[in-house]
């Protein structure tokens, strides 16, 4: 059969799910239903609700540009950004498209019939005509590999399953990791823990948070769209601004970079005023590399020294009650917490799960032997009627992310409607459009410095496990003008025959027929 169960099948209710439910409607659209594996909407922020999570991006740029965000501080916590999500469901009636506790497994597309056939945990299978993967890249948790952590007699929490029903106050507190999650979790431990031992794998670029309250009359001002536009106007041209002369202009002259760092390690050192604690967690590679940081507390954390331990030493092994590092110590723990993050830019993180394109192609597979790429981030040649939303290659900007769902669901609701009236059932990218993409990120990636030594043992997930530039290394401005400006002639659209049309109309009608019997 020709008929799908959905025109579009969007896998999860994060933003980027979100984002596309809006745009498909705006793009009148409505076969489409949003599948969630969580109970709750809201992807990254329904499952990540640690002590301490907060946006460190203003809440006026984490928003969708047509639908403010009225927020209690400039960088939202964790739940206001929960509530946002809930609010823009309701306000743009997707309540009724999501499905929640459903399990993508795998797809494979049928040319004869030019649709995608999905398969679920419970053995259920739908089919559609387009299907839009809205993952995210924080959607994989990643444990930590030290031999011996399945043998930890303790509590074990990673920061994305957090454990609400435990009692973690007074209690001897590991963390590992001082990542963006990291870095907001010690110091809500360091407040109820016993003792607490912070285990670091690779220090952070870190900057004060102007973090203030706005909820007293600024949130309401900030919802007048003349001011809204101008203040997203104003971040969007900074963030593209820091990123065109701090990263590409570094590294057209790499001679700059190692006063750059130096003077930003003696900026953190003057910060730190302890010289022994800034031996630890000034960085030796250049500010940049990773996605910067923001806190009022990390480093205030550390000067309790009776109460707060930072080691640096290499966890060796894990026991039945402490981790061994390699000068031989064991710390010993009631409670690992693993703010280890996800699994970014490893084989196989995105989408996540098998695709099977054109010729049986597994997509993966595909990035494995061949590039790491998509056409503006979003979709490939040999994969019809698929699109990638915040989850492809070359598709985040290090900007705001909600900036990139809503680009690339303008990108794909467009694409879709370009077809819808050409009467087209099946679209793609072409190969030279997709070709030329991808060469001009692999060239950008070769003049910046992402790509060389200043950020050598950074661990960033801006570049994967090929050695290849993870993200788009343009501006936001590229990226927007793209999606709305849509180059249809960068793609082919074909419709199936009006034969097999026909014969699937008829079939559908005759199952109907028959069920009403």
């Amino acid at each position: 059969m020709s008929t799908p169960d959905h025109e579009v099948v969007v896998i999860g209710a994060g933003f980027g799910g979100i984002a596309t439910g809006v745009e498909l409607r705006r793009q009148g659209i409505e076969d489409f239903v949003l599948l969630e594996k969580h109970d709750g909407i809201g992807g990254t922020w329904w499952a990540n609700t640690y002590p301490g999570i907060a946006v460190d991006i203003p809440a006026i740029y984490y928003s969708f540009s047509y639908e403010p965000f009225r927020s209690s501080r400039l960088f939202p916590p964790g739940h206001e950004v929960q509530a946002y999500a809930e609010h823009i469901v309701d306000k743009y009636g997707l309540r009724d498209r999501i499905r929640l506790g459903v399990t993508f497994t795998g797809a494979k597309w049928d040319d004869s019939t030019h649709l995608w056939q999905l398969d679920f945990a419970d053995g259920s299978q739908l089919s559609c005509r387009y299907l839009v993967p809205a993952l995210g890249i924080l959607e994989q948790a990643k444990l930590p590999e030290i031999p011996g952590i399945e043998k930890f007699a303790g509590k074990v929490v990673h920061s994305s399953q957090w454990d609400h029903e435990y009692d973690y106050t007074g209690k001897r507190i590991g963390v590992i990791g001082t990542g963006a999650s990291g870095l907001q979790i010690i110091p809500e431990m360091a407040k109820i823990a016993s003792h607490l031992t912070v285990f670091q794998r690779t220090p952070i670029w870190l900057a004060p948070k102007p973090d203030i309250r706005i909820d007293w009359g600024l949130d309401r001002a900030l919802k007048g769209p003349v001011l809204r536009r101008a203040v997203r106007y104003t971040i969007a041209t900074a963030l593209d601004a820091a990123l065109v002369v701090g990263v590409r202009a570094l590294g057209a002259t790499p001679a700059a970079i190692p006063y750059v760092t130096r003077a930003a390690q003696g900026a953190t050192r003057i910060w730190l005023r302890d010289k022994e604690l800034a031996d630890k967690l000034v960085p030796s590679y250049a500010p940049g590399c990773k996605r910067p940081s923001m806190s009022n507390e990390y480093f205030r954390t550390f000067k309790q020294k009776d109460r707060v331990a930072l080691i640096t030493e290499k966890m060796c092994e894990i026991t039945d009650r402490a981790v061994i590092t390699a000068d031989g110590t064991a710390h010993e723990l009631d409670v690992l917490v693993c703010a280890t993050g996800f699994r970014v830019c490893e084989r196989g993180f995105a989408p996540g799960m098998p695709i099977h394109g054109m010729h049986d192609r597994e997509l993966g597979d595909y990035w494995h032997e061949n590039h790491y790429h998509a056409y503006e981030g979003v979709t490939v040649p040999g994969w019809p009627n698929l699109f990638l939303v915040c989850c492809g290659p070359n598709t985040i900007v290090p900007s705001s992310i909600l900036t990139t769902a809503e680009n690339n669901a303008i990108l794909t609701s467009r694409a879709i409607a370009a077809a819808r009236r050409r009467g087209a059932t099946r679209v793609e990218v072409k190969q030279q459009p997709f070709d030329d993409f991808a060469r001009m990120c692999v060239e950008r990636a070769e003049g910046s410095m992402w790509m060389a030594a200043p950020c050598a043992g950074s661990n960033t997930y801006y570049v994967n496990y090929q050695n290849e530039l993870a993200i788009r290394p343009t501006t936001v401005l590229s990226q927007w003008r793209a999606a709305r400006f849509l180059r249809t002639r960068d793609f082919t659209f074909h419709a199936l025959p009006s034969t097999v049309l026909a014969a699937s109309a008829d079939t559908a009608a005759d199952l109907a027929g028959a069920g009403s019997k």
